[in-house]
């Protein structure tokens, strides 16, 4: 049995690969409509997505506080330092394998499914929090696509009626201006929400491992997961960033703007009510609104069919896997 000071070193160790894996995963969401638009290169977008997330994820910590406390029982959990780390491998497993896709599944529901399925393999089926997983996970789940997807909708249509009298040099001109700002927003706001997910699994397991007394997010964990997902962007998100900005929907400047200001006002509310929504649904489901309000036609509905796909199997392919790994780290003693 390894002693518990090295075990909690390697859950945050192995918490920051899954931030890592986030941000290789999802923070292109941040920045897939001002690459493939041509307004920044990819090197200055991911500086400011890097520089932004780190920001963001300074700004609150209510979706950490229902990451660590809202999802399994804390009092259920707290014999087993295993739960936590199980919970992880799932996470990184279905991250990974969707990365492998190329599909821009959920992260934070990843997550999610991993800490109910290690919570479930330790303590039964009465250790998730039905609850608070109902009111700050499934409700969100369906309410934030949806949000997304109206809201990109309704700006575009907005912003077309604004611009109809304009020409298109010029309505690409000013919009390639207005798309920093609004990539910046986008960034921001994914740090807000996204970088606060890791933060709350480490906080929860320091709390198990006796080194902290209650659900406060220490600096240096808000530091190291800001860190992590900026590095995970820079390495690994093209990927996304192809899907994201060509195979659903052809973009210009002004639809990049609609869907970056739209899904980033989605993420900042659901974030102020401390849910861990996915930001990779919101950006996705506003690209579709965006395209739709073109006309229906213009939005490849066999990608976005996938996408619906990958969301639905996420938390409970990432609740199976944990489950296997619980076990699996059970029968090795690492887990009890």
């Amino acid at each position: 049995m390894p002693d518990i000071p090295f075990l909690l070193v390697a859950v945050v160790g192995i918490a920051l690969v899954f931030d890592f894996t986030n941000g290789a995963h999802d923070s292109a969401n941040a920045i897939a409509t001002i690459v493939s638009t041509k307004v920044l290169s990819p090197l200055a977008a991911v500086c400011m997505a890097g520089a932004l997330n780190l920001l963001g994820a300074f700004l609150g910590t209510a979706v950490a506080h229902t990451i660590g406390s809202g999802i399994v029982r804390p009092e259920v959990v707290a014999g087993s330092q295993g739960v936590v780390l199980a919970a992880l491998l799932g996470a990184i497993f279905w991250n990974l394998l969707t990365w492998y896709w190329g599909l821009p599944s959920s992260s934070s529901h990843a997550l999610v499914g991993g800490l109910i399925g290690a919570a479930i393999a330790y303590g039964g089926f009465g250790a998730p929090s039905y609850g608070s997983i109902a009111a700050k996970v499934l409700l969100p789940l369906v309410l934030s696509p949806l949000a997304g997807f109206f809201s990109g909708y309704a700006l575009m249509v907005i912003l077309s009626w604004m611009v109809r009298r304009a020409t298109p040099r010029r309505v690409n001109f000013l919009f390639k201006k207005l798309q920093i700002l609004s990539s910046a927003f986008m960034a921001t706001s994914h740090g807000l929400n996204d970088a606060q997910k890791t933060m709350g699994i480490i906080t929860l397991a320091l709390v198990i491992f006796g080194e902290i007394p209650e659900m406060t997010v220490p600096f240096w964990v808000k530091l190291s997961c800001a860190l992590s997902m900026g590095l995970g962007t820079a390495c690994g998100g093209w990927k996304i960033v192809k899907t994201m900005g060509h195979k659903i929907f052809k973009l210009e400047p002004i639809h990049g703007f609609a869907a970056e200001t739209a899904a980033a006002a989605v993420i900042c509310g659901a974030s102020a009510l401390g849910a861990p929504i996915s930001t990779t649904h919101t950006i996705s489901t506003t690209v579709i609104g965006v395209g739709a309000s073109k006309r229906l036609s213009a939005v490849r509905w066999g990608v976005a069919g996938r996408l619906v796909v990958a969301w639905v199997m996420t938390i409970p392919a990432a609740a199976v896997v944990a489950a296997i790994c619980y076990e699996a780290l059970s029968l090795t003693g690492i887990a009890r």
